[in-house]
């Protein structure tokens, strides 16, 4: 059985080449993972991309019980982009069944499946959270931010309290060497 196939495509035309292959392709996935439902595939096309290899994007977002994966690629064609971006959906397909599925026959989550730890001195159960960190938060803008992230050496994230929206703010390095910033909001 195979999952189910969302093609949505913006600025390009849809040909029933693309549609066939995209769906024979993206409809395999619950061979990699049989807990995949939906496969979404985004086909979109950028006229005035600066660079050729950034006019065509593809989002393969496949969803299950309980995750998602997703995955962007960009190509100067459409289905170049879709197999990058294959590759890489089934290489985080395998990374995912890594973390959930080797040693865990049972269906047990990651919390049910540890084994309990005991603390040496006092023969009593230690807490699921074993480290707690607290830090001083000093007022500072996001180019401050990014300085102190270099020099304090933190290469994935830093914590830090916005002066100029006063609020906490996550500033993190993306992949490509630039930095995100996380702006949480109260839900």
């Amino acid at each position: 059985m195979s999952n189910k196939v969302e093609v949505q495509t913006r600025n390009i035309r849809l040909t029933e080449k693309i549609e066939e292959y995209v769906n024979k392709k993206a409809g395999n996935f619950d061979h990699y993972l049989p807990a995949i439902d939906v496969a979404r595939v985004e086909l979109t096309h950028y006229k005035a991309a600066r660079n050729a290899t950034d006019r065509n994007v593809v989002q393969l977002t496949v969803y299950g019980k309980g995750f998602t994966l997703r995955t962007e690629e960009r190509a100067d064609e459409a289905l170049a982009a879709f197999d990058h971006a294959l590759d890489n959906m089934q290489s985080q397909i395998e990374r995912y069944k890594g973390k959930h599925y080797h040693g865990r026959g049972d269906g047990r989550s990651a919390a049910e499946a540890a084994e309990p730890i005991f603390d040496d001195e006092t023969g009593e159960l230690s807490p699921l959270v074993a480290r707690k960190k607290k830090f001083v938060l000093y007022p500072m803008d996001e180019e401050e931010a990014v300085i102190q992230m270099r020099n304090l050496g933190h290469d994935n994230f830093f914590i830090f309290y916005n002066a100029q929206t006063s609020k906490i703010n996550v500033l993190y390095r993306r992949r490509n060497g630039s930095y995100g910033l996380i702006e949480p909001e109260l839900g």
